[in-house]
């Protein structure tokens, strides 16, 4: 975190997901929380988590594909061919809305949004 965001204190999106309620990754938030603040959303939610939409539109974009991927290796190279060619503006929406995202769940304190 002081690598990435070395100018201040910053947001940990704590989704209760299962890697992040192991021991390991418990111990570490709470030997850790001084240098950053996390909020708790609903568990496994995807509210906050752009990646849940990036896989969708991959997923989307790959099923078109023909002929469809038939290994896994064809499968890796169909994602990393999508992500190359992936509209620059769909990620940059995602990453605009994130504000509107925040004050949604902020709102509704973890709860269910519109979002």
């Amino acid at each position: 975190m002081s690598i990435v965001h070395s100018y201040g204190l910053e947001h940990f999106q704590h989704d209760n997901a299962t890697s992040q309620e192991s021991r390991v990754a418990t111990k570490w938030l709470q030997e850790h929380s001084s240098v950053f603040r996390y909020f708790h959303c609903s568990p496994k939610s995807p509210y906050m988590n752009i990646i849940e939409y990036i896989w969708d539109a991959l997923l989307h974009v790959v099923e078109k594909r023909s002929p469809p991927p038939s290994t896994p290796m064809d499968l890796l190279t169909a994602l990393q061919d999508s992500w190359c060619e992936f509209p620059t503006g769909y990620l940059k929406t995602l990453v605009d809305y994130m504000p509107r995202r925040f004050a949604s769940i902020m709102h509704a304190r973890g709860g269910p949004t519109r979002y």
